[in-house]
């Protein structure tokens, strides 16, 4: 038998939920060749595995990296926590495609102030990528925000025929260049307007492609349920399968047994619904999301001008966002801000307190001091407690997805923070499976594994099976775990020890080879 790498001596969890089983896995040509007792062939490349455990990849469902893989493809901060494959494209954010170049920022997660836009369809996006070698393979999704910011613009109401006809254009001509589905964020300001008809019409092109649509509902606090329950509406008459993104709601533990209970009462009706959820016990995201999307619209200056008519600011106040929604500005606090250092860290009630004025208008003059790069001011919001989420974890079939951006320490990301970034598997491993034993690891690698590859229609992933691509990690099962905290979120966890991408050894001995195997997924039958 002729193999290119032979993995040896592992405990195998293939991914299935079957127990383990000790063998050394062959790969050949990026694939998965044998498993079972196997000799070294003379000159073959040999990871020794013993003592750990051996399991697929582990895929990020509910991953932000369109931008961040393209200023860095080498995804430190995924790799080295075995992350093989990442979903991008959630909640209406992503880099394609790009409709109106002007306003195409708003609905994308990065440094593009930094390093700008280059490229505008759906097939650009994915080319570029390809040629930017990610270390991780990529599946994209369309984002409804880019769609509405490049025909409604900002402009906060329902989007009329032409422009529906125009949104519903250009997501056929993505999901024909590759995308894999469709995705919405319909708390953000971008999307807030859109109406349950549109989202609709959208998610019948959508499946009408074969896609899938996942969804960030409209509200994720007092009225959780019956957003979840629009989700459900929606996708059982686009006949489409719908992803309920990060579904445990800021609103505790009934509601959140409400909102599965819906997942659950769908799911017997035979509807193909599925959920994540992250693995923090915040929510993590840019002060900006506090303004209507028509505030953001235009030059530096322009937002600054906004800020200070008492009038529009007094017009402001009627937005509803996903971070004034929370009600209890206690629970916010601003994480990251150049012009503000001193308040780093320190809640809104107390910077209103010190400032001596409601928490919303200090919010607002923090962008306006920020109004030259407003993707720098930071928030976490108290959201979650680790009961919410282990409930949400226990309910059946639920994955885990990061909520974050894949980044590097070094290089040209390493001023970057993205709260989840360097921790999700990793917390989720230590905490669900070792200490409070929620899992057995073939389960808990199960849900990282197979059960998303199954949800993405992806067969020869997620899976250590002959014939299977060769996504493959090794890690310490008694020490993996995030080293990553609040006040140090960018360390990089401990206890992953080998990498494999497509058969390209990416992570060797906790050391990064410099090679990188990653791979860019587009959905079978698409179009060029």
């Amino acid at each position: 038998m002729s193999i290119d790498l032979l993995i040896k001596g592992g405990g195998i969890v293939d991914g299935t939920g079957r127990p383990a089983l000790r063998a050394d896995v062959a790969i050949a040509s990026g694939r998965i060749a044998a498993i079972g007792s196997i000799d070294a062939p003379e000159g073959v490349e040999v990871i020794d595995a013993a003592g750990l455990c051996v399991s697929p990849g582990f895929i990020d469902i509910h991953s932000h990296s369109d931008y961040t893989l393209l200023v860095d493809p080498r995804a430190i901060s995924s790799i080295t926590q075995g992350v093989t494959l990442e979903v991008v494209g959630n909640c209406g954010h992503g880099c394609a495609p790009i409709l109106d170049r002007a306003l195409a920022p708003m609905a994308i997660y990065g440094p593009v102030s930094r390093f700008g836009l280059a490229s505008d369809g759906m097939g650009a996006y994915l080319e570029r990528l390809d040629k930017a070698r990610p270390a991780v393979n990529v599946v994209a999704l369309v984002p409804h925000g880019q769609l509405r910011l490049g025909t409604v613009g900002t402009a906060q109401r329902p989007g009329t025929p032409d422009e529906l006809g125009q949104m519903k254009a250009a997501l056929a001509k993505a999901l024909d260049e590759g995308a894999h589905g469709f995705s919405t964020g319909l708390e953000y300001a971008q999307e807030v307007s859109a109406t349950e008809a549109e989202v609709a019409e959208l998610c019948t092109v959508t499946a009408a492609a074969g896609g899938l649509y996942a969804t960030h509902t409209r509200n994720r606090d007092e009225g959780a349920v019956a957003a979840v329950a629009e989700a459900i509406r929606t996708a059982e008459r686009s006949n489409i399968k719908l992803q309920v993104s990060h579904i445990s709601p800021r609103s505790g533990i009934a509601v959140t047994e409400a909102c599965l209970d819906l997942v659950d009462a769908a799911r017997r009706r035979g509807l193909p619904v599925g959920f994540d959820m992250h693995t923090r016990l915040f929510g993590f995201t840019h002060l900006k999301n506090i303004l209507p999307a028509w505030a953001l619209a235009g030059s530096p200056q322009d937002v600054v001008a906004r800020l200070d008519d008492a009038r529009q600011r007094e017009k402001m106040r009627t937005h509803r966002s996903l971070i004034t929604a929370l009600g209890d500005w206690e629970r916010v606090s601003l994480v990251s801000s150049r012009q503000n250092k001193d308040i780093e860290g320190v809640p809104f009630a107390e910077i209103g307190r010190r400032r001596g004025m409601p928490p919303l208008d200090c919010a607002y003059d923090i962008l306006k001091a920020e109004a030259d790069d407003l993707f720098v001011p930071m928030v976490v919001m108290q959201s979650y407690s680790e009961e919410q989420l282990r409930l949400t974890y226990q309910a059946p079939d639920c994955l885990i997805g990061s909520d974050a951006t894949a980044l590097a320490p070094d290089g040209p990301l390493a001023g970057e923070v993205f709260y989840g970034a360097y921790t999700w598997a990793s917390w989720f491993y230590r905490r669900m499976v070792r200490e409070t034993r929620t899992f057995a690891p073939e389960e808990a690698i199960h849900r990282l594994t197979q059960l998303p590859a199954t949800v993405l229609g992806l067969s020869d992933r997620g899976m250590i099976a002959v014939g299977a691509q060769a996504d493959i990690v090794a890690f310490d099962s008694a020490r993996f775990g995030e080293q990553g905290t609040l006040a140090e979120p960018n360390r990089i966890a401990q206890g992953m020890r080998h990498v494999v991408v497509n058969g390209v050894v990416t992570l060797r001995d906790g050391r990064l080879t410099g090679a990188r195997g990653g791979q860019v997924l587009r959905r079978a039958h698409a179009g060029g």
